[in-house]
């Protein structure tokens, strides 16, 4: 799904892209403040209980996911160091939105401890759908399979977090509910998927 919006949104992001690069903005850098953005809004904004805004704030820092690759493509400086910088801070970044859930949802005044075990298998099963095609790649295979990938997972936690926000009931549970069955669900396709390109040649 986002990859389909992916090239509309780089579209959009080509000028402000141009106009970092003309003042000699460094992508990394990109990458560092998106993240402290991200980990920032999250940890103040979701266990203060102000979904709708941190959702908000989380959103615009989570573009500059693909600011930077935007960016790097106008200088000419892809690297192998920015793409692994990028993979590893957008775990840090996933980690502290799961985290701010797993906290709003216990410093309730009636905590919701069941939702906040699923805000927890959901931030687990999400590190383990990139590990799996990490892992994957570095045994010269790919895993790049599967229902909810990154930036879907993402998608569904920062709408349904969103709309939690504005009032509309259920709808928090519902994304958490659906996000742990569509990432268990993507570990499994992309273990399927590695074990036949590895055993079942």
């Amino acid at each position: 799904m986002l990859n389909v919006l992916r090239p509309v949104v780089t579209r959009v992001l080509t000028p402000l892209g141009r106009a970092l690069a003309n003042r000699g903005v460094s992508p990394d850098v990109i990458t560092a403040i998106g993240t402290l953005g991200v980990v920032a809004s999250a940890l103040a904004f979701y266990p203060a209980g102000h979904l709708f805004a941190g959702s908000l704030v989380i959103t615009f820092f989570v573009l500059a996911d693909l600011l930077d690759g935007v960016l790097a493509r106008l200088t000419g400086k892809p690297s192998t160091w920015g793409a692994f910088l990028d993979s590893t801070l957008d775990r840090l970044g996933d980690a502290a939105i799961f985290s701010g859930l797993i906290l709003y949802f216990v410093l309730k005044d009636e905590p919701e401890i069941v939702l906040a075990a699923v805000a927890l298998f959901c931030l687990a099963a999400g590190a383990l759908v990139s590990y799996a095609k990490a892992r994957a790649e570095g045994l010269g295979m790919e895993a790049n399979v599967g229902i909810a990938e990154r930036g879907e997972r993402i998608a569904v936690i920062l709408v349904a977090a969103g709309l939690s926000g504005l009032g509309v009931p259920y709808i928090l549970a519902a994304g958490l509910w659906l996000l742990a069955a569509a990432s268990g669900v993507t570990v499994v396709q992309r273990m399927v998927h590695v074990y036949r390109q590895a055993v079942v040649r």
